[in-house]
């Protein structure tokens, strides 16, 4: 029972002036997020990676407001995340994965976790990569954010969340059937 989605990955000329525009004033707003690097760099990155450029399109449609995060000097990508303040609002009330959707016989949500970020031609964040992301700033604050779960956990039916209170980041555990309004996942495409 999935949304539909538009079958063409392809942005239109008004969408991709939109979007660029958008990653522009974010990335030049939060420095801090991506020391020593600049815009025409991450621009011309992006130029050459318009397969790239829907996933994007994607993250900031959902609400995940994506931001360069690191650079990654072994494959010379780019990492983009998603960077909004609480899980975001167009990924919420959805459960774990696939798997976890079918067995909900009654009122399942609308989709996964693991489904949208393959639609959306990005990766969940696992435990590590979302520590890091909360060294850049809090996130997470009033929400939770599912996190790839290890196959030891998941083939026991659970899937891993987290978020941050008290100034801590907190990795917790559910059915992966379950889902709520305050729960969405974060995402990372590597361009």
């Amino acid at each position: 029972m999935n949304k539909a989605k538009p079958s063409i990955k392809k942005l239109s000329p008004e969408q991709l002036s939109a979007l660029l525009q958008t990653l522009q004033i974010r990335f030049e707003k939060n420095g801090h997020r991506h020391k020593g690097m600049e815009w025409v760099t991450v621009l011309a990155k992006l130029n050459k990676a318009s397969d790239k450029l829907w996933s994007l399109h994607e993250m900031e449609r959902t609400g995940g407001e994506p931001d360069v995060t690191a650079y990654d000097k072994k494959t010379g990508e780019l990492i983009f995340t998603d960077c909004a303040a609480e899980s975001p609002k167009g990924r919420r009330s959805i459960c774990y994965d696939h798997e976890a959707l079918k067995s909900r016989k009654e009122h399942p949500p609308v989709n996964s976790a693991a489904a949208m970020a393959a639609e959306m031609g990005i990766e969940m964040l696992n435990e590590e990569q979302y520590r890091q992301l909360q060294q850049l700033e809090p996130f997470d604050t009033k929400t939770s954010s599912w996190i790839i779960t290890p196959v030891a956990i998941r083939s026991l039916g659970g899937a891993l969340f987290c978020d941050r209170r008290y100034n801590t980041v907190f990795v917790y555990h559910n059915g992966a059937e379950s889902y709520y309004a305050g729960r969405a996942f974060r995402g990372s495409l590597r361009v």
